[in-house]
């Protein structure tokens, strides 16, 4: 089943084939590439996005369930943010001396965030993590890092992972990966380096909820091993809650994290924490040009300033809590439990998709994505909500996966799914999380 009138995404490949002449993969982030939205079926570039609405090259229209990679929350061209920046752009942008917005953002992040006692800014979620780290390492005068969960493109992190091309040996081997909701292997990590690793960081949540006691225990596994605990909540933060998940779940690390939802979209990203691990900033090298940059710190201060004013994360809340028991209900009613699930936080949910009757799951994900791609959704497996998502935005989603779902199971029962897949399969990136 498909669309009476397929959508052209002549204008996105036609971009796409000139973008690859100048810009490796054609684009600056992996999650926006052609390894991960199949060619002949999918758009590649956005030309504008107003509230929960994208809009491609193409001119075609979607809901926008990915929301900037979950950097957006209050929905794109949100107007207070937006009033802010063309305010502070009549001021300037960089300058040789600090602007007040550094303090004024920090001082807002010290209020709503519960660890939160000194804040450096960074552009990115990887120099947050990776400031982090190193204040970490400054601090107890060890080496080793525990980690759990995607932390970003710095050596550390990633050479973790099957994208560890160019990262040394040496650097990779002092990072160790833990498995969340399970603190008897993080204590067989820590244990097999005794007196060794200056931090444990981890996501608080992401795909699954922590079980009881869990994060707590994280925080005090690391304190008995003489470690630093630290919450990457580039994602939680602004999210979860105006204090991000340490304040949802009610426990408190000694240094957090932040990007994405801080600032709306706007590049800017903080770690934050105890103020004498905090001291180590004025050490440690941790410094840009751009880390002062005012039109972010200003829609940083709009977007907190909103979220403590209005009904922001109640709201994303209420919606993502009916969508995803509604797409439960959807997997259950259309039988197709044995391949699709549902799970993660309602403001940040996961569509799993599983291996079934001998398709792989990105067999299986290239059919949903250029279903519900034709059909006005994007998305690539999560729901991450915005406070400019309404109640109709949610009814299409489900309304779309409960022409979809059938489609997809009755592909795989039917053994079709390659004839009715117009393009070549996705192949994995690798796994983060």
């Amino acid at each position: 089943m498909t669309d009476d009138t397929l959508r052209s995404y002549q204008n996105s490949e036609q971009m796409l084939d000139r973008a690859l002449r100048s810009i490796p993969l054609g684009t600056q982030t992996f999650s926006k590439s052609y390894t991960q939205f199949p060619r002949g079926v999918s758009p590649f570039f956005i030309q504008r996005a107003k509230g929960s609405v994208a809009t491609d090259l193409d001119g075609n229209d979607y809901i926008d369930f990915a929301n900037g990679l979950a950097a957006v929350t209050l929905g794109h061209c949100d107007p207070d943010v937006t009033e802010a920046v063309e305010r502070q752009l009549k001021d300037g942008v960089v300058f040789a001396l600090s602007h007040p917005l550094e303090a004024e953002v920090a001082e807002l992040i010290i209020e709503m965030v519960p660890c939160a006692e000194k804040v450096r800014f960074g552009k990115n979620g990887s120099d947050a993590t990776a400031g982090a780290i190193r204040a970490s390492r400054a601090f107890t005068g060890r080496d080793r890092v525990a980690m759990c969960g995607y932390h970003g493109w710095q050596d550390w992190s990633i050479g973790t992972t099957a994208r560890n091309k160019g990262v040394p040996k040496a650097t990779s081997s002092l990072s160790s990966t833990f498995v969340y909701n399970d603190l008897k292997s993080l204590e067989a990590v820590l244990d097999a380096h005794p007196g060794e690793f200056a931090a444990v960081i981890l996501e608080p949540m992401n795909v699954a909820e922590p079980n009881p006691g869990y994060l707590q225990g994280v925080v005090d596994l690391a304190h008995k091993h003489g470690a630093l605990a630290i919450f990457d909540e580039t994602i939680t933060g602004f999210r979860f809650s105006n204090g991000g998940a340490q304040e949802l779940f009610g426990v408190k690390p000694d240094l957090a994290t932040f990007g994405k939802g801080l600032a709306n979209g706007y590049p800017v990203s903080a770690v934050a924490g105890r103020a004498d691990v905090m001291r180590e900033f004025e050490e440690i090298f941790f410094s840009f040009t751009m880390g002062g940059e005012t039109l972010s710190l200003a829609a940083a201060k709009a977007t907190m300033e909103k979220l403590k004013r209005d009904n922001v994360i109640a709201s994303m809340t209420e919606r993502g809590a009916d969508l995803k028991r509604r797409v439960a209900e959807l997997i259950e009613r259309h039988q197709c439990g044995h391949f699709l699930s549902m799970s993660g936080h309602p403001t940040w949910s996961f569509l799993h998709i599983k291996d079934a009757e001998g398709y792989s799951t990105w067999d299986i994900k290239t059919l949903w994505m250029q279903e519900i791609l034709s059909r006005g959704i994007l998305s690539v497996g999560t729901h991450n909500m915005s406070y400019a998502h309404g109640a109709a935005d949610i009814d299409r989603l489900v309304a779309v996966y409960d022409e979809v779902f059938p489609f997809l199971c009755d592909a795989i029962a039917d053994r079709r799914l390659n004839q009715v897949l117009r393009c070549e399969p996705l192949k994995p990136l690798f796994k983060v999380r």
